[in-house]
């Protein structure tokens, strides 16, 4: 494991799984995950707000599990597995992510990859939530477009039709 060193302008190469991928880089160990998604990667899914944790516009799962990639360090990623909104749904649209098409479970979609990657995660651990589980699981993304009805009802929605399958 990295552990981060006095000097943290000091790049360390850092291995970790990335959507599916093997990566390596050099990176400071300080830097922040949400920063190298989006400006060393290019990956511009994971979206920047507040940058203090408290909207989950910048969600991401590392092991399976979502956290805001802005206060994830380099060095907390050592060896894990990352996956963020572009690595979902492989060449097509995850279930999800059609719900909230179908439903109407966003305006702007700013916070709309947020919200997908913590609908996952909680699906993956709990296939028939109740409103309150679904509630309590989004308490970490916020949304300031559409009065959650829109995603309550993708989320309902993304339920009922994986019920199906």
């Amino acid at each position: 494991m990295i552990e981060p060193s006095e000097n943290t302008g000091a790049k360390q190469t850092l291995q970790c799984t990335l959507n599916g991928s093997p990566v390596e880089m050099d990176v400071q160990l300080s830097k922040r995950l949400l920063h190298i998604l989006r400006d060393d990667l290019g990956l511009t899914g994971t979206k920047r707000s507040c940058e203090i944790g408290r909207c989950g516009a910048c969600m991401v799962l590392v092991d399976g599990k979502p956290v805001n990639s802005c206060l994830t360090m380099a060095y907390q990623c050592e060896g894990k597995s990352i996956t963020t909104i572009e690595g979902i749904s492989g060449d097509g649209i995850d279930p999800i992510q059609q719900a909230f098409l179908a439903e109407g479970g966003y305006q702007c979609g700013y916070c709309t990859p947020g919200m997908v990657i913590s609908v996952i995660a909680l699906l993956h651990e709990n296939a028939s939530p109740s409103e309150d589980e679904i509630s309590e699981a989004l308490s970490g993304n916020l949304c300031r477009c559409t009065g959650y009805g829109g995603i309550i009802r993708a989320v309902k929605s993304a339920i009922a039709t994986r019920k199906m399958e």
